[in-house]
């Protein structure tokens, strides 16, 4: 195999994330306040020409308000982008992924629905194939210090725990895991290096870091410590705290393979 092909094999990702509610992007902290932090679409267009590795569309509300997610908008983004495109958010069967796929989602993130109905990562994986599952678990370090399982966009907790969830994912037919702590969303403080560097370890397939990150070196650090495959961010691309080719510069400079 050439060089070339086996660095970009293990090139860690960059994955920016656009939440979207009522049609715009928006980012809270923890989950809660939300604030708006622009156009979707635009978002979208302007990562997909910094170099971002991929593009996250959660619709965070879809679950809650037992809609669908909007293909509308997802159609509107793809027509602006040529990276991989991960759409969730309100997907409860194999018809929805296919709507999605069709209108230019090229993977689906499940998250309470999958949680619920466990068979539908395995009938999804099925349909579409297991690169097409992207399993996000929303959690939670608890008191007992423990990490527990959240559904409904974080609103209601349950007594599973991360870990044993994401195996059990896996042996569904999961092809990626979306791991976000709630505990570090929105904080800028760091992602979750503990929880992050146990579940990369012991699964085979990538996860993706999500919650925290707020300077270059939290990117840093999820990648040398916590063996992350990829690392997902909102504000601090949103509102332009951080560009992504400055950081995949900055990446490079500690010998963490990405694409230039």
């Amino acid at each position: 195999m050439p060089v070339a092909n086996t660095i970009s094999a293990l090139a860690k990702r960059i994955i920016p994330c656009l939440d979207i509610k009522d049609g715009r992007t928006v980012k809270g902290t923890n989950f809660v306040e939300l604030r708006d932090a622009g156009d979707p679409v635009e978002l979208a267009a302007r990562y997909a020409l910094e170099g971002a590795d991929e593009l996250v569309f959660l619709d965070i509300t879809a679950t809650v308000e037992r809609r669908k997610t909007l293909a509308d908008l997802v159609k509107r983004i793809a027509h602006r982008i040529n990276i991989p495109f991960t759409v969730g958010g309100g997907i409860r069967s194999v018809e929805d992924v296919s709507v999605l796929l069709g209108s230019g989602a090229d993977k689906v993130s499940i998250n309470t629905a999958a949680f619920q109905n466990p068979e539908l990562i395995a009938g999804i994986a099925k349909a579409a194939g297991s690169q097409c599952v992207v399993l996000a678990i929303d959690t939670r370090l608890e008191d007992d210090g423990e990490w527990y399982v959240y559904l409904n966009g974080g609103r209601t907790k349950t007594d599973a725990k991360c870990f044993e969830w994401a195996k059990k994912a896996v042996d569904l037919g999961a092809g990626e895991i979306l791991l976000t702590s709630m505990n570090h969303d929105g904080t800028k403080a760091g992602f979750a290096l503990d929880i992050t560097r146990r579940l990369s370890d012991a699964l085979p397939i990538p996860v993706i870091a999500s919650g925290g990150g707020g300077n270059m070196q939290h990117f840093v650090d999820v990648f040398q410590d916590a063996h992350a495959d990829a690392a997902l961010a909102a504000s601090i691309f949103h509102f332009k705290e951080i560009a992504i080719p400055d950081l995949k510069q900055h990446l490079k400079g500690y010998g963490i393979p990405v694409r230039i």
